[in-house]
């Protein structure tokens, strides 16, 4: 999938799925459920085991159908096995530039994490396609509303604390997108075989965004 078509599937739903901590061999089945679920955009987290091996085996077996990025990258070394591993975009904590340029020059869609105004505004101006909001689940949604005052031209995405009776106000707000982890990506339901239970989950979030 290229960067056009995969961030218009992000911009249709809005939500981007954080994977973290899932076992290699359940990777393609959580992607499926999310997918039946209706979330096309999903991350694996590079502090997962197996990151980079999941990636480049969700690229063969879903690429054409999913937005598939990487997570947790923390600085330029990271960006550069996750690029090689066939990430379709790069997804930070932090405010690194380097990283930044990295993805841009690549023609990566990257979104670095950022809390303070300052570093929303420096991340946007190094080029972020749109600036992370975390954590989010601290900050909360007063916080994001204050920012999007004198810095609504810039899209930011609310990552951490986002669920289904608060995500249709955030996309209200005018947030490009939000990212949901823990609470979508439920560990002990996949250890249960109960992929199901991720693909209704997916699919409860995807009506409470669209109201």
């Amino acid at each position: 999938m290229n960067k056009e078509q995969g961030l218009q599937l992000l911009e249709a739903v809005k939500i981007m799925a954080i994977v973290r901590g899932v076992e290699e061999r359940h990777i393609v089945g959580v992607a499926d459920a999310l997918l039946r679920g209706g979330i096309p955009v999903m991350e694996v987290t590079l502090n997962t085991e197996g990151a980079l091996s999941m990636i480049e085996r969700l690229q063969e077996q879903l690429g054409e159908r999913m937005f598939i990025g990487a997570g947790t990258v923390l600085d330029l070394d990271d960006a550069r096995k996750a690029f090689d591993a066939g990430a379709s975009y790069l997804v930070t904590p932090n405010l690194d530039e380097a990283v930044i340029e990295f993805a841009c020059k690549r023609g990566l869609p990257i979104f670095p994490g950022a809390m303070t105004p300052t570093e929303v505004v420096r991340a946007y101006k190094a080029g972020a396609t749109a600036v992370k909001i975390f954590p989010n689940a601290s900050l909360g949604y007063g916080y994001m509303k204050e920012l999007m005052g004198p810095l609504g031209h810039i899209p930011m995405m609310a990552v951490g604390g986002v669920r289904e009776d608060n995500i249709r106000d955030y996309i209200q707000l005018g947030c490009y997108g939000v990212g949901i982890g823990g609470s979508l990506i439920n560990l002990k339901q996949i250890a249960d075989g109960n992929l199901d239970g991720i693909r209704d989950k997916a699919a409860r979030l995807v009506q409470c965004s669209a109201g």
